[in-house]
C-alpha cells in the first residue's frame, strides 16, 4: 500500500527553542490516522508545515510524492483542510461558498455543478444550498467545511479539531461520512483532537507528540495495552504527565499564514 503522507526527521526552530524536534511518521493511504497531544507539543507547528504554510527548518515532508517546500501548488491540489475556527465566508450561501472554493482549486467548469450538489447532498445541506452560510448552525458549518474540502476529491484530508464544540449525534454523524470516505475510496485522513473517545473509536493509528518529540504511535489498543490503562484518555495522560499547558498558537494564524503562502505561489 502507498504511503500518502511521510514525514522523516522533521525540525522547526523559533528562536533558538525547538518546536518540532526531529518526529518521523508515515501514513498509508486509506488509513486515518490521530495526531494528538497537548497544547503545545508542537501540533500546530507540524500542521503548519505539512499544509505548506510554515517551511521546515530542517528535515523534509512528502504529500502524495509532493515536496510542500520544492512544489507547494501540486501539495496543496493534493489535499484539502478542515481548520478548528470556522472559515467560510458568512455573507455567501453555502452553494457560494462551494463555488468560490471550486474556482481557486480549478475543479472544471463542466464538473462543478454535479461536484457541488453531490457533496451538499452527501452532508445533507442541498436543501440549504440558498442559505447563508451565517445562518447556519455549528454543525451544519461544519458539515459545509467538510464538503467544501472534498470537493476537488483530494487525495488527503487534514482536520484540526474538527469536531470541536459540537454535540456527540452531530460528530458521529460527521464521523460516519469520513470513514466511508477512507475506507471505500481510500482517502488519507490526518487530524488532531482533543476527544480521545473520539480518537480511540476512528483511528487505525496514533501518534502522540509531546515538547516536539514524538513520545509514542500506536492504535489505539495498542497505547493502551503498552500503558496498562483501561481508556485512551489514561494512556494519553500517562504518556504527556498531568501538567496543564498554555496554546501553541491560534488556529485563526493558520489560516492567515495559509492565505498568505497561497498568494505568494
Amino acid at each position: 500500500m502507498s504511503k500518502m503522507i511521510v514525514v522523516n526527521n522533521l525540525v522547526r526552530t523559533f528562536d533558538g527553542v525547538r518546536a518540532v524536534d526531529g518526529i518521523s511518521f508515515d501514513v498509508e493511504a486509506g488509513k486515518i490516522f490521530g495526531f494528538l497531544g497537548p497544547n503545545g507539543a508542537g501540533k500546530t507547528t507540524t500542521i503548519k508545515m505539512l499544509t505548506t504554510t510554515l517551511a521546515p527548518t530542517s528535515g523534509s515532508v512528502t504529500l502524495d510524492g509532493h515536496n510542500p517546500v520544492i512544489d507547494p501548488l501540486e501539495a496543496r491540489r493534493s489535499f484539502g483542510i478542515v481548520f478548528q475556527d470556522p472559515s467560510l465566508d458568512g455573507e455567501l450561501t453555502a452553494y457560494e461558498n462551494m463555488e468560490l472554493h471550486a474556482a481557486l482549486y480549478h475543479v472544471p467548469t463542466a464538473e462543478r455543478k454535479e461536484r457541488i450538489e453531490r457533496f451538499l447532498k452527501f452532508v445533507e445541506l442541498w436543501e440549504r444550498r440558498s442559505s447563508f452560510a451565517k445562518t447556519f448552525s455549528g454543525g451544519m458549518k461544519r458539515r459545509l467545511e467538510i464538503a467544501r474540502a472534498l470537493l476537488h476529491t483530494p487525495k488527503i484530508l487534514f482536520l484540526d479539531e474538527p469536531t470541536l464544540g459540537l454535540d456527540p449525534q452531530t460528530r458521529n454523524h460527521i464521523w460516519g461520512y469520513i470513514q466511508t470516505l477512507a475506507h471505500e475510496k481510500q482517502m488519507t485522513v490526518f487530524f488532531t483532537t482533543h476527544y480521545m473517545d473520539e480518537a480511540d473509536r476512528v483511528a487505525d493509528e496514533i501518534a502522540v507528540i509531546d515538547q516536539g518529540k514524538i513520545v509514542a504511535r500506536g492504535t489505539p489498543a495498542s497505547l493502551k495495552e503498552s500503558t496498562k490503562t483501561r481508556t485512551l484518555e489514561e494512556s494519553f495522560i500517562q504518556l504527556t504527565g498531568h501538567a496543564i499547558r498554555d496554546d501553541e498558537s491560534s488556529p485563526q494564524d493558520a489560516l492567515r499564514n495559509m492565505g498568505k503562502a497561497w498568494g505568494r505561489s
